[in-house]
């Protein structure tokens, strides 16, 4: 990343750069209940495991490699789905009087927003959606952000364009 200006208002949560990036990470992963039956016949909470996951980064709205559909609804484009647990990796997890539960594929997005401060290297902050997209937008169109961090700097709430 090329850097130009950015600078810290001094005494607010709020940075001004001209350097920045919108990332969104997207992952499918198998997850299946192992369900056991309590005495008396009362179901207890199952437990999940976790099996195989795929994960893709998404920069600033563009098509990244290894996509293989999208954008959806959100703009995010989203990797191969992983192979579906086998019997045998399922069986393989199998504690005591447990039943195996249907494998279900669940989706995820991390949502960060990449930028510098003059001297400072790089910072990676997490994000929302919103936000995300209004840098996407911006990036489009190389505008200046001023970005709103929480009060412990560790979330970006806010981009607008800067004035």
């Amino acid at each position: 990343m090329a850097i130009a200006g950015a600078a810290l208002l001094a005494g607010c949560e709020s940075v001004t750069t001209e350097q920045y990036q919108a990332s969104a990470v997207v992952t499918y992963t198998w997850y299946v209940d192992y369900e056991t039956q309590g005495q008396g016949g009362a179901d207890r909470a199952p437990r999940i495991e976790e099996f195989e996951s795929t994960s893709l980064e998404n920069k600033n709205g563009q098509r990244p490699d290894g996509a293989v559909s999208g954008p959806d609804e959100r703009g995010l484009w989203w990797p191969a789905t992983p192979p579906d647990p086998t019997v045998d990796e399922l069986e393989a997890r199998l504690r005591g009087q447990e039943r195996i539960g249907r494998p279900r594929l669940a989706k995820n997005v991390e949502y960060r927003i990449i930028f510098r401060q003059p001297g400072e290297p790089n910072r990676t902050v997490p994000t929302e959606y919103s936000v995300y997209r209004q840098v996407v937008r911006a990036y489009e169109d190389r505008v200046p952000l001023q970005l709103t961090l929480d009060p412990t700097e560790s979330r970006v709430t806010q981009a607008r364009p800067a004035q």
